[in-house]
């Protein structure tokens, strides 16, 4: 499974605690939203879920659902819940952003089956996303995520990189002006792996350690064991074993997760390509 294939799963305006550049919470809701991306960070999803289970709205909805299908395309379980969640969020959705935004999270479920082997899903997942696109904005708040989550389509099912890489740029320039740092800490590796991948090394140099550096600055931490195996297939020896090893030591003490990252870890003369 290619490493950039799975770099990152959402965005963290997106059942996540600092929101945006990371502005502290101040209202009880930012305390529980806090609460969840401390949880989420360290791969705990169903814990980070079960905190919203009690709230009710189409927002507390698909936060849920988010955090369901992320831990699918993580460890590569939980379909079944994660599409009872999509389900509530679908039917609770009543304006058309919130239409959108659901019809983006079913597009990304259905890729992580896809791209994780699960079951082909893949005509579903564009007609989710195009769906998403027909109904969010330019302007809405979703709309960079969604960007990002067409280049995947783009870049690991349709085998498109200069869609790919134009769908990242926009989704880049959206997370950017709306200062959501973990998208951003996405499209830099995801920009970057496609420099890697034409041989651009200085510049998929830079990509991965701007990602890595978010991440390790946002705390997500179930996110920097694969940024530093991205960021090594870039460095030379000795920095990249060291890399690796870090890369190792974070992978096993969240026991295994991401599933993915384990035959590049296991292996540095192969980098697996990564699917979120």
């Amino acid at each position: 499974m290619a490493d950039t294939a799975m770099s990152d799963a959402g965005s963290s305006e997106v059942a996540a605690g600092p929101d945006g550049a990371g502005r502290p919470p101040g209202t009880a809701r930012e305390a529980t939203r806090t609460a969840v991306w401390r949880l989420r960070s360290r791969g705990c999803w169903a814990d980070a879920a079960a905190l919203l289970a009690k709230a009710h709205g189409p927002a507390a909805a698909l936060e849920r659902t988010a955090l369901l299908v992320e831990r699918c395309l993580y460890t590569g379980r939980g379909w079944a819940e994660a599409e009872d969640g999509l389900r509530q969020a679908e039917a609770l959705a009543g304006t058309d952003e919130e239409r959108g935004a659901a019809a983006c999270e079913r597009g990304h479920l259905a890729y992580a089956s896809t791209v994780l082997g699960v079951r082909d899903r893949a005509d579903e997942a564009r007609s989710a996303l195009g769906r998403a696109a027909a109904l969010l904005t330019p302007a809405a708040p979703g709309r960079a995520l969604l960007d990002y989550r067409r280049g995947l389509i783009s870049e690991h099912i349709s085998d498109s990189p200069q869609a790919a890489r134009a769908a990242y740029r926009r989704a880049h320039a959206g997370a950017t002006a709306r200062e959501d740092v973990l998208l951003l800490s996405s499209t830099w590796r995801h920009l970057a792996g496609l420099a890697l991948r034409e041989g651009e090394l200085a510049e998929a140099r830079h990509g991965f350690a701007q990602s890595l550096r978010l991440r390790e600055e946002l705390g997500f931490l179930v996110g920097t064991a694969p940024a530093l195996a991205s960021l090594a297939q870039t460095e030379p020896e000795p920095e990249a074993s060291r890399l690796l090893a870090e890369a190792r030591r974070l992978f096993g003490l969240l026991g295994g997760v991401p599933t993915w990252l384990a035959d590049q870890l296991a292996d540095q003369l192969a980098p697996a390509p990564e699917p979120l």
